[in-house]
């Protein structure tokens, strides 16, 4: 599954806004607009946003 999909999926269970999301995953508020829009992110940043869905799921 990709990353992007796994964000919406969690925005939608959380109902937690796009810039929300990407202030507390990783202090980055366009985060998902930007990755929606084409933006690419290292390992290390999705490793960060991988780690920060599954700890808040938990």
């Amino acid at each position: 599954m990709s990353l992007l999909i796994k964000i919406d999926r969690y925005l939608r269970h959380t109902k937690m806004s796009r810039s929300q999301f990407g202030r507390l995953a990783i202090n980055d508020p366009r985060l998902v607009t930007d990755m929606m829009n084409g933006r690419t992110i290292g390992a290390t940043t999705a490793a960060r946003i991988e780690r920060f869905i599954d700890g808040e799921t938990a």
